[in-house]
């Protein structure tokens, strides 16, 4: 599969990557903020479902709530790694607009820090945002005022599946209707128009089946609706037809030649019984079905009008760090960053 380079919005800051589980969500975002921070540029990665994901595609120890940095381009780029934690987003929160200090500790030991990132509708989901939501606002001095230049050129967060995506991003505009004054509301408020801004895109990774697929365009109309931008979408773990397009057709309709699959068997020393022959032939005619399968998804993605980009399945499905940086080219060949 094939796509023409596309032109990336040079006012995105934000980028949110999301994509039905099993499709490599992770290792694209990895990939992504490697290809950013290629433009020496230092970028924050952040992860919110607490599987340490980032630690293991970049081969780190496990990531805690500390920014820590995880990987250095040649150009001079950083990526730095974050694993949101909730429990711990909370008792920041508690600090910075109601400077709990102390009393916070108490909240946590005696459960009400528990009860809320757990239980509370939302109030996880308010958290983990915000704390990216921070750490976009701060500037390099540490302060989240005044002109100085950013503590981060640019933010990859790994986000949610595209199942729970549109949820995820719209929380604090239900929180915000129900908070009608205070921090909360007006913190929800600063994020929603983060996220609804031009700084904000929304990123999908799918494969070329139909489940995949399918989310992904229920999501993009949903977060369409919900005044967020669409970005790219990525196809991954693509994979080259085995077979030119003649020897599709021939295969789809049982025509292949089985004297000439014989006569290749034989060249290659492999011996060709009729059972063997078979096979193959059967095998082909499942490939050219999974190639017009992958050709009509590819047509329905295309649909959507966003730009796509493909990306090659890894050697048996590995995700090191090597490999990522091989991703993060071809994501900046392909017009994505």
């Amino acid at each position: 599969m094939t796509s023409s380079p596309a032109v990336p919005r040079s006012d995105v800051r934000l980028h949110i990557v999301t994509g039905k589980g099993g499709t490599g969500k992770t290792t694209v975002a990895a990939a992504l903020a490697l290809a950013l921070a290629g433009h020496s540029q230092r970028v924050l990665l952040a992860e919110v479902e607490e599987r340490q994901g980032i630690s293991q595609t970049f081969d780190v120890p496990p990531l805690g709530p500390e920014e820590t940095r995880v990987a250095r381009t040649a150009s001079g780029g950083e990526v730095v790694g974050l694993s949101v934690e909730p429990k711990r987003a909370l008792m920041e929160y508690l600090q910075l607009f109601y400077k709990l200090g102390r009393a916070g500790r108490i909240l946590e030991k005696f459960g009400a820090v528990d009860f809320a990132t757990t239980i509370a509708p939302g109030v996880r989901d308010v958290l983990l945002i915000g704390r990216v939501y921070e750490a976009n606002r701060r500037r390099l001095d540490g302060k989240h005022k005044g002109q100085g230049p950013p503590a981060y050129d640019a933010l990859v967060l790994d986000a949610p599946p595209t199942g729970r995506i549109g949820r995820f991003l719209g929380v604090n505009s239900e929180v915000a209707d129900l908070a009608k004054v205070g921090p909360i509301h007006s913190q929800s408020q600063s994020i929603m128009r983060l996220l609804t801004s031009t700084q904000a895109q929304v990123h999908f990774v799918t494969l070329l089946e139909e489940m995949p697929v399918q989310e992904t365009l229920e999501a993009v109309a949903e977060l369409r609706e919900k005044g967020l931008h669409p970005g790219f979408v990525v196809v991954n773990m693509v994979r080259e037809p085995l077979l030119d397009d003649a020897a599709l057709e021939q295969a789809r309709a049982g025509r292949l030649h089985r004297s000439s699959i014989t006569n290749q068997l034989v060249e290659a020393g492999v011996k060709a019984t009729p059972g063997l022959v078979d096979g193959l032939m059967t095998e082909a005619r499942d490939h050219a079905h999974r190639v017009d399968l992958e050709r009509e998804q590819l047509e329905l993605l295309t649909a959507s009008g966003l730009p796509i980009i493909s990306l090659p399945a890894l050697p048996e499905g590995a995700a090191d760090s090597g490999s990522i940086r091989q991703l993060a080219d071809l994501i900046a060949t392909q017009g994505m960053v």
